[in-house]
């Protein structure tokens, strides 16, 4: 089997669904590529944002809690979202961000790249990474940011963590990352691939408070497998090595398996099939509510415990 590609998927938690919308969709200019619900505990929406289809190593995706309490940022966690960026763009986005009410920190100088900080409505921690490192992905005509100035998919991710080398190990010796880089405490490393969404930079922060999850928490970091297969080749590995790998999930649009690295940070080994056009065409990917077949019948009651969710520059009303 191939060694793990990168990233496919990020998912946190928010604690307003229409803000959560309003600012990916809008602000960020990424795509609402679909609105489903968590399917293991329906009563709050599952969205998911990226680019015009919602690519592997673009997407970003929320379990918005309604009113949900805010979490605390520590060891064991996911720490900051990093997306992509041409470094002429850099001014366009302080700029934008500021005048949409963001307040942006000053800019650092990481593995000789620029890195703009800065936090979503419920305090998540995101960076805008200025690189000409490849980055390919399906532009979204139809959003507000012209595409020499738009966001192109993950950089990466920091995890912290109160031993980096247990973690370190996992993504060697597991997943077929390599060690790129050091710097202090952070140490960066790569997956296999040459496009979005390779790097993971270790943070170690020893004798440190453990995360609380919350609004503005990450849930999971998910890593890309190209099929069935290669998924089942990975669940096996990670079995045999002692990690406590569940089942095979269906979460439709890919499917998942899950486990705790050393660190206490989940991780998701995820298929790159089916993808976003499963269950309805590209051109309206994100506008009304999906729901996967065992829950269809219960649609009715499902949407009544929803909150009201417009999609974001329309007066449409998802449903």
């Amino acid at each position: 089997m191939q060694a793990i590609q990168g990233i496919h998927h990020i998912t946190a938690f928010a604690s307003d669904p229409q803000a959560n919308a309003d600012f990916y969709h809008s602000v960020l200019g990424q795509r609402l590529v679909k609105t489903t619900i968590n399917f293991d505990d329906p009563g709050t929406y599952h969205l998911y944002y990226g680019d015009k289809v919602g690519s592997p190593g673009t997407i970003m995706t929320f379990f918005p809690w309604q009113n949900a309490a805010r979490g605390r940022r520590g060891n064991g966690e996911v720490a900051a979202v990093g997306y992509i960026i041409r470094p002429n763009s850099l001014s366009y986005w302080q700029e934008r961000l500021k005048q949409h009410g963001v307040v942006v920190g000053e800019t650092q100088q990481r593995f000789g790249e620029t890195a703009l900080s800065f936090q979503d409505p419920d305090g998540m921690t995101l960076e805008l990474v200025a690189t000409d490192d490849p980055a390919t992905i399906a532009f979204w005509n139809d959003g507000s940011i012209p595409e020499e100035m738009s966001i192109r998919g993950f950089h990466g991710a920091t995890l912290w963590v109160e031993s980096a080398a247990a973690t370190a190990n996992i993504l060697t010796e597991q997943l077929g990352y390599t060690h790129d880089q050091t710097d202090g405490a952070r140490s960066r490393y790569r997956g296999a691939s040459a496009d979005v969404g390779v790097t993971l930079d270790l943070l170690e922060r020893s004798n440190q408070p453990r995360g609380r999850m919350g609004a503005g928490s990450v849930h999971h970091i998910a890593f890309r497998t190209v099929d069935d297969a290669e998924q089942e080749a990975y669940r096996q590995k990670l079995s045999a090595a002692g990690m406590m790998v569940t089942p095979v999930q269906d979460r439709q649009y890919f499917h998942s398996i899950y486990f705790r690295e050393p660190n206490g940070v989940l991780f998701e080994v995820a298929t790159d099939a089916p993808g976003f056009a499963y269950d309805e065409p590209v051109e309206s990917l994100g506008q009304s509510l999906k729901l996967p077949d065992w829950y269809e019948p219960r649609r009715a009651l499902i949407e009544s415990g929803l909150a009201r969710l417009v999609y974001p520059g329309t007066d449409k009303v998802i449903s």
